[in-house]
């Protein structure tokens, strides 16, 4: 199976940006008074906004009835983005249903697993498989775009928001058995991927198959793993149709949905394939001395699905309002995390929202203008980023970052693994993906994401931090890139079970066993929260393996305990094995040496704590993820695409400093 699809003749990012970085927001006009707009448009100017996203929660006010169209207020708006030299990301705003839809067609409220409605009065109030749902979504989609195509302010389209509403009720059940027709197409072929001769769930009529609904007991995983599947495609299915109509009326202007960062629910490597901009929201927390690291990781991934530069469509200019406690960002690390995403392949720094709300469920999360006005310290701040992304745009836009790491992330592998009854709860896939990520960026080892299945041949080293599943043509994958003189370490818990989330012979796939120098795999043992395991040279975390291994593949023995003696870590030639997850100095130390075997080697050497380095194209990034300022060797002569000023082999970033550094 492969994701990858040609679309190098559909418009791409680059057609929105022209050569500039964009920047602006989420723009939601319809909150205020019309003499409010006109404030907007001048502020909107001083700080350097040229892109704003209308319509995406516009539903109510586009048709307030069923059939209605109230397109006026809206025409008035892109007239004066345009006149003012903004730019429009149009939105469908299919993602908040309104009251009336549900109302009168209760078949497009979604159900829980429990058969509870979930009413209007939010958000993602959808069944993603009601006939009635997609009928007016289509409607609403298809006039927005015959109206506005032609708009001179239009420069991108954003389909819905956000997806990620599941539903268990009966269209959805329907759906659901559809679907298991065409990826089965018996009964039999259902029943043995399935597993069903445990606890005599046989299935003899595809009507009597369900969603997983609650159960007096555990749920089938194989169920389960299918419709997280099927929820994905549905859901994905909504998209494609609503980008098919725009894309009719517009050809020439790309289309975007946005991913949330990680998110559980979607299989975005096959979503970014369906999306000419590949989007993305990113909150990390500020209080999170890890949140740079899982900013980058979501950047990572996010330019690794777009295989190119790619759009920040949303992050907080301050405090979010979901958190038990919201902080702020303090002094300059707004402007810090969005030069972190330009320096890792963005084109577009975006916010939600532009002015903050007054009333709504969200009055407190924060907006470029916050409730503070012009005067206040956000505002300013948002002025002086928009000032520096006028001023690198041309330099940076369109650049790419190269990777001779590749990290291997499936969500199918993810859900499968998050199943009831496994052997730890502890072990999270999201947690072990964001512990090698962290090891590779502390090192200052610039790595892509890529799918099991994608070529790998570019890359110097592969890493899997874990993949529970499997399919054959993976893992042949990893064998021919291992055979062709990749390196290749893993992480434990991969391989253990094949797409249909059945246990392979040996509990770990034969063929990546000799790939290891594993002889035999006789237990697995998970540890508790805290509980470490002694090894050489280094301590273990949340898991550990009694493993017989072949003569001479040990790396690395554990200490004392049930395993004393047993190998930890294993090498056989180019392939790597690590049977726990080492503390975090060492997993580094350990995927540094690695690294340094296969030929890849840090952006720069001896960088000082907390500042990270990040090459896109010839420009190098230098970011200071602290309060104290630092001072960075860099050598050869160089000019600070920021400041303008001209230097050689040392540069001072002060508290969370930046440097963009052109040769």
């Amino acid at each position: 199976m492969t994701y990858r699809k040609d679309r190098s003749g559909d418009p791409g990012l680059a057609d929105a940006t022209r050569g500039r970085i964009l920047f602006g927001g989420d723009y939601n006009p319809e909150q205020w008074p019309e003499e409010t707009w006109h404030e907007d448009v001048r502020l909107m100017r001083e700080a350097g906004v040229n892109s704003v996203t209308l319509g995406v929660f516009s539903w109510a006010k586009l048709e307030p009835e069923p059939g209605a169209r109230e397109f006026g207020w809206l025409d008035r708006l892109m007239d004066l983005m345009h006149t003012n030299g903004v730019g429009v990301v149009l939105a469908t705003p299919t993602s908040s249903p309104p009251p009336w839809l549900g109302r009168l067609h209760p078949d497009t409220l979604p159900r829980d697993e429990n058969g509870r409605v979930e009413w209007w009065g939010g958000r993602q109030h959808f069944s993603h498989s009601s006939a009635t749902y997609r009928r007016y979504a289509a409607a609403i989609a298809e006039d927005l775009a015959a109206r506005y195509g032609g708009h001179p302010a239009l420069t991108m389209w954003h389909i819905n928001n956000e997806y990620c509403t599941a539903d268990h009720g009966d269209e959805a059940a329907a759906a659901f058995r559809r679907w298991l027709r065409t990826r089965y197409g018996t009964l039999d072929a259902l029943n043995t991927a399935w597993g069903t001769a445990f606890w005599s769930q046989g299935y003899d009529s595809w009507d009597g198959i369900l969603p997983p609904r609650t159960p007096h007991y555990m749920k089938n995983p194989a169920q389960v793993l299918d419709f997280r599947r099927f929820t994905s495609d549905a859901l994905l299915e909504c998209y494609v149709a609503e980008r098919d109509i725009v894309a009719r009326h517009t050809p020439h202007v790309p289309v975007t949905t946005n991913f949330m960062p990680l998110f559980f629910g979607q299989d975005a490597w096959r979503w970014a394939e369906e999306e000419d901009v590949v989007s993305v929201d990113l909150y990390p927390d500020p209080r999170d001395p890890l949140g740079p690291q899982h900013g980058a990781l979501i950047q990572d991934l996010t330019r690794s699905q777009a295989r190119g530069p790619w759009m920040l469509m949303e992050q907080a200019a301050g405090p979010v309002n979901w958190r038990g406690v919201n902080h702020p960002k303090p002094r300059g690390l707004n402007r810090l995390w969005s030069l972190q995403a330009v320096a890792r392949g963005a084109d577009a720094v975006c916010y939600f929202q532009w002015r903050q709300s007054r009333q709504g469920a969200e009055k407190f999360h924060s907006g470029m203008v916050p409730h503070a006005g012009e005067r206040g310290r956000t505002f300013q701040e948002v002025k002086q980023l928009g000032a520096e992304l006028a001023a690198i745009g041309g330099e940076v836009t369109g650049r790419h970052i190269g990777a001779d790491i590749a990290i291997l992330h499936d969500w199918h592998a993810w859900w499968a693994a998050a199943q009831d009854g496994r052997p730890s709860a502890q072990v999270d896939h999201s947690a072990v993906l964001h512990a090698w990520h962290r090891a590779l960026w502390e090192a200052h080892l610039t790595a892509d994401f890529a799918h099991p299945e994608h070529d790998l041949a570019g890359y110097r080293l592969v890493v899997v931090p874990q993949l529970y599943t499997m399919t054959d043509a993976a893992i042949d994958n990893l064998l021919a890139y291992v055979r062709t003189g990749g390196v290749l370490v893993s992480g434990f818990l991969t391989g253990v079970a094949d797409q249909d989330d059945r246990v392979r012979p040996g509990g770990m796939d034969p063929r990546l066993r000799e790939l290891f120098g594993i002889h035999v795999l006789h237990e697995w043992w998970p540890l508790d929260e805290g509980e470490t395991v002694d090894c050489d040279g280094f301590r273990g975390t949340l898991w550990s393996e009694e493993i017989e291994a072949e003569e001479g593949v040990a790396q690395s023995a554990y200490q004392g305990g049930e395993l004393d003696g047993l190998p930890a870590v294993l090498r056989r030639d180019r392939a790597w094995y690590v049977s726990t997850l080492p503390e975090p100095d060492a997993l580094r130390g350990l995927l540094t040496r690695i690294a340094a075997g296969a030929g890849v080697h840090p952006v720069l050497d001896g960088l000082p704590d907390r500042v990270e380095a990040v090459r896109r194209g010839d420009l190098l990034f230098l970011l200071n993820h602290g309060r104290e300022p630092v001072t960075v060797d860099v050598p050869g002569a160089h000019t600070d695409l920021l400041t303008g000023d001209k230097a050689a082999e040392r540069v001072t970033l002060g508290r969370y400093g930046v440097a963009v550094l052109r040769p």
